[in-house]
């Protein structure tokens, strides 16, 4: 069961994923503590986990890419494009 996530929360998840990348030492307990809220390193590594299947659903065509060309801003997130880049996926 995942634990509960504030619109705050997954802001800083995101961010702190932009700036923490996978050759950070100590990146888990680093996002951790970006996102604050008592979040464990073994929820960020859920949440994040999460997100990669959100990825592969997209990927797969089974969910429409969260990005409107008219407006970047909705539905974009640089957890997102982190993720894009992270398995070597264009960000559209």
């Amino acid at each position: 069961m995942g634990s509960i996530w504030t619109t705050k929360q997954n802001k800083l998840f995101e961010n702190a994923l932009a700036i923490y990348d996978r050759e950070t030492p100590e990146r888990w307990a680093n996002i951790a503590r970006a996102v604050g809220g008592g979040k464990t390193v073994e929820e960020v590594k859920r949440h994040y986990e999460a997100l990669v299947e959100d990825v592969k659903q997209i990927e797969s065509g089974r969910v429409p890419f969260p990005y409107n060309n008219n407006n970047p801003s909705v539905g974009s997130s640089k957890a997102h494009v982190c993720m894009y880049e992270e398995h070597g996926l264009k960000y559209q």
